[in-house]
């Protein structure tokens, strides 16, 4: 077996530099397209949830949408209980038929508890039902310390979730769903029975590339937000909670989203099929062949204090032909200091036959004399 040790070096940036000083009780934010967290703090603790939980209950509806037992314009009753609802109000009138469609901008733009009720009874006839289908589902997403006793975040001592939890659930509903996530999620007003209503996520209007998700406040709870923001090819999620305004809670989104964005970057290291290494091969028609990279492989790290990332090529040389393309004959291995190792398959990368004995023999007396085919 060959190994050869800091073959490649990356000049990249690594963890260690001071973290962002987060107000927020409770916070956590992750890359989408490395899967990195970026930041936590008491992100396993549990906490009143208050109308973030909203993004399940729209989760739900877009699950039953996908599967098409329900459409767009397919329209529910609004019970006495459902506009009886106290708190953010969608305004629907009581006895009335609503569509689908309207119902989910009421509770993404809106927050409208109405519209919550709404839809929690027309698909699963009660809303304590549904708010039990709500719990369910989040454990199935592996959201699993999270439970609903409603559909709107009102106060109730069984509503319970972390923001890690509520970042799991966000990320399922922007995966599953992107044509309804991308739809819905940025509407910065909804008007519906004449009253227009902004949208409370208030850094949709910021050039941050935020295009969602979902804001909350109760006294238990204080104020919190979900939020999602795209740069590039960079998606980043993020859940803080227990603030004590809404100024608290912007300034606060602000600050750590700028964070997430200026202070990491996402390197790729190596992309699928590029070439990595040429290598000698024994008795094929080729005297050698490239190895390729198996898989993408992007990496999450700080910009400043830079340091070096070693790689290392893991395979046995030469080659015997023949070869086919595609065949794994090695490892990469990429050790990022404090995040551990990395391993991408190290792939031929093209078919090699294998020669004629004449060639094969001829090949051979070279190496034996000269040390090369």
């Amino acid at each position: 077996m060959r190994i050869l040790l800091g073959l490649l070096t990356f000049s990249l940036l690594l963890t260690g530099a001071q973290a962002h000083e987060c107000k927020a009780p409770h916070a956590y934010m992750k890359d989408l397209q490395t899967g990195t967290i970026l930041f936590e703090k008491e992100a396993d603790t549990p906490m009143v949830p208050s109308s973030l939980l909203k993004i399940m209950t729209a989760h739900l509806v877009f699950e039953r949408l996908k599967s098409k037992d329900v459409k767009l314009k397919e329209t529910f009753p609004v019970s006495k209980k459902a506009w009886k609802t106290e708190g953010s109000k969608m305004f629907v009138v009581v006895d009335s038929q609503v569509p689908v469609e309207d119902l989910l901008k009421g509770v993404i733009v809106q927050s409208g508890n109405d519209a919550c009720v709404v839809l929690a009874e027309g698909l699963a006839g009660t809303e304590e039902a549904y708010a039990e289908e709500m719990t369910r589902k989040a454990h199935e997403l592996g959201a699993t310390h999270t439970t609903f006793a409603n559909a709107t975040g009102l106060p109730n001592e069984k509503n319970k979730t972390t923001a890690k939890d509520l970042a799991i659930i966000a990320e399922r509903t922007i995966t599953e769903f992107p044509e309804h996530y991308a739809t819905y999620y940025p509407l910065k007003e909804y008007t519906y029975n004449k009253i227009t209503q902004q949208n409370r996520n208030s850094l949709l209007s910021k050039k941050l590339g935020v295009d969602g998700l979902k804001t909350g406040f109760t006294e238990a709870g204080g104020y919190g937000i979900v939020v999602s923001a795209k740069q590039g090819d960079r998606r980043i999620i993020m859940v803080i909670n227990g603030l004590p305004s809404a100024q608290a809670r912007h300034a606060e989104a602000m600050a750590l989203l700028n964070w997430g964005f200026n202070y990491f970057k996402n390197y790729k290291l190596f992309t699928k099929g590029g070439v990595v290494e040429t290598v000698d091969v024994w008795g094929g028609e080729d005297k050698s062949v490239p190895l390729v990279a198996g898989e993408d492989l992007i990496v999450t790290l700080p910009r400043h204090q830079r340091r070096h990332v070693q790689a290392k090529l893991l395979y046995s040389t030469p080659l015997a032909a023949s070869l086919k393309a595609g065949t794994q004959v090695g490892t990469i291995e990429v050790t990022l200091p404090e995040k551990g190792v990395k391993k991408i398959p190290l792939l031929v990368g093209k078919d090699v036959s294998r020669a004629w004995f004449p060639q094969r023999l001829k090949n051979s007396i070279s190496y034996l004399l000269l040390g090369k085919y």
